[in-house]
Order: structure tokens, then C-alpha cells, then sequence
């Protein structure tokens, strides 16, 4: 009965994800006739970042406020926190290459996970309106810690982080007005509130196309011959979901929080990683081929856990 459970899970749950993969295929045959470019996709990139998530978070956050909502705001907070942490441990741990610019990126790679592109849609799909809302808190905690450690560890240099560049950081400013219409109990009449929808509902397709056309740039030979590559993509993509979720049971979180807060940690590498490798001179093939490799082996992976969550 149990695998019988198991197997009905998967199929759902692959369901939702070759939906997000026939997304990821239009991009990808995008970027091969050029109707997507370089160019093209950066100016997406910043719609998505700098518009559609704010109104992913508000969006996400217009709902009654109660205390016990507030509670579970916090206990996703900290288990985003911890799995995070947990993999900076693990990173640090495991990567111990020579070549300074390749440990950095596959440290970054196996650290942080692409939870806001394809985590949100999928904890929707599969979880409604609640995973949504959770999945956006895990995203807050991510884009704090990749703006913060993350921007350190790829650079190298203290010097970059900023409270600036935290403050005005699309994700947390989304999450700061979000947050601040859910406690002050704002109802957002409708000629607002339907714009931000709709601003939301793109947080689906537009970064599946984005990460089709990378898919379409990169060279994947290099991460599936690469021991480093495969390596962080284990950690990524099997070892911490699967710590994440058996920690998360044993402590007895609300299973909805364990779930959505699986589906962010069993997400493929951050398209993050190439961005960061790009900016700070680290090894940008390697973080392309990676963020490719684990995107495509992920059509796999995460039915399989976040089904073994679900049954659990």
C-alpha cells in the first residue's frame, strides 16, 4: 500500500515537473533559432527579479493574519535557515579543489538551490496557495544568505557585501511590503491586488524560458565528465532534501512546511551561480554546465523526494 502511495505521488509530482520541462523545451528551442539571445534573456532576467518577484511575495502574502500564521512564518524561516547553513557545512566540507575558481563554483552550486525559478510554481501546483506562501518565506531566507555569504564566498572579498545591496534587493524589499500588508492586515483593493496577480502568474513561465535558453548555451559534456560536477550535483540534488526532510519529520514540522520547504531544497543549482561566476571572474563554463545538468537530471530527483516527503 505504501509504495502503491509512493508511485501515485511520483506520478503526480512528475507530472507537474515535465510541465515545467515543456516550459524549459520552448526556451530552449528559443535560444537555438535566436529568438532568444544574451541580450534578451538578461532583460527578462530583471523582470522577473526586479518586478514579478515583489508581486509573487505580496501576492502570496494577502491573506488573514493570525498568530498561528505568523508562528509557521517563523519555523520555515528557521528550517530555510538551517538547511541552507547545513549545506554551507557540507560545501565546505566536501570542496577542497586548488584551483580557487572552481572550488567556488562548485561550492556555490551545492549550496544554493534555484528555489525561487522552479520551486515556487511546482509548491503551488502541488500544495496550493499554502506552499506558495511558504515557499516564498524559504525564498526570502535564500536571497538574504546568496546577497550576504554568497556574494563573499563567490568574490572573495567582504568588502562587497552591503547593507545596501540587501535593502534594495528585489526579493527582500517584496518580502519587507508583503510582509508589512500581512501584519497591518491591508486588503488590497482590486484594481491593485489583480495587476500583482497577474505580474505573479509569470513567475511560472518566464523563468523556465530563461533557464531553457541556458540550457540551449551550455556545454553539458563538462559536468557529466567532471568527478567535482557530479559531486555537487549529489549534494544538490539527493543529500540535502533527503537530510532536510528526515530532520524536518523527526522534529514533527507541519507537513505542509516540510514539503514546500523540501521542494526548495531539492531544486536544481541557482542560475545564481553563473551570474556571480561571471561577475567575479570564477569558472563560468564549469557554473553553466552545472545549473544545466542539474536542471535536466532534476525531472528525476525531485518527483522522487518530494514524493517520499508526501508519504511520510
Amino acid at each position: 500500500m505504501e509504495v502503491f502511495v509512493l508511485l501515485e505521488n511520483f506520478i503526480m509530482i512528475a507530472q507537474q515537473v515535465l510541465v515545467l520541462f515543456i516550459l524549459i523545451g520552448v526556451g530552449f528551442a528559443c535560444g537555438k533559432k535566436g529568438i532568444l539571445t544574451d541580450e534578451s534573456s538578461k532583460k527578462i532576467t530583471d523582470i522577473v527579479l526586479y518586478v514579478v518577484t515583489p508581486c509573487v511575495m505580496i501576492s502570496a502574502f494577502q491573506r488573514e493574519f493570525s498568530m498561528h500564521l505568523l508562528g509557521n512564518i517563523l519555523i520555515t524561516a528557521l528550517c530555510a535557515t538551517a538547511s541552507i547553513a547545513a549545506t554551507v557545512f557540507i560545501a565546505k566540507l566536501i570542496f577542497h579543489d586548488k584551483n580557487t575558481a572552481r572550488k567556488k563554483v562548485l561550492q556555490f552550486s551545492a549550496i544554493f538551490s534555484n528555489c525561487g525559478f522552479m520551486s515556487l510554481p511546482l509548491q503551488k501546483a502541488i500544495l496550493g496557495d499554502d506552499g506558495w506562501f511558504y515557499g516564498s518565506i524559504f525564498v526570502a531566507v535564500f536571497n538574504v544568505i546568496v546577497w550576504s555569504y554568497g556574494l563573499v564566498m563567490m568574490s572573495g572579498d567582504k568588502k562587497q557585501m552591503s547593507v545596501k545591496k540587501l535593502a534594495f534587493n528585489p526579493g527582500i524589499v517584496g518580502v519587507l511590503i508583503a510582509l508589512i500588508i500581512f501584519v497591518l492586515r491591508i486588503k488590497l483593493p482590486y484594481i491593485i491586488s489583480q495587476p500583482i496577480d497577474y505580474l505573479a502568474a509569470l513567475n511560472t513561465p518566464l523563468p523556465m524560458l530563461i533557464i531553457g535558453f541556458y540550457l540551449s548555451q551550455a556545454d553539458l559534456k563538462k559536468a557529466f565528465t567532471d568527478a567535482g560536477a557530479y559531486l555537487a550535483m549529489a549534494v544538490r540534488l539527493a543529500v540535502v532534501p533527503l537530510l532536510s526532510m528526515f530532520v524536518m519529520h523527526l522534529l514533527n514540522v507541519d507537513p505542509t512546511i516540510m514539503i514546500a520547504c523540501v521542494i526548495a531544497s531539492s531544486a536544481p543549482t541557482a542560475a545564481t551561480t553563473t551570474m556571480f561566476a561571471a561577475k567575479y571572474g570564477r569558472d563560468v563554463e564549469l557554473s553553466v554546465s552545472i545549473v544545466a545538468s542539474t536542471t535536466l537530471v532534476s525531472i528525476i530527483t525531485m518527483p522522487l523526494i518530494v514524493a517520499l516527503a508526501q508519504s511520510i
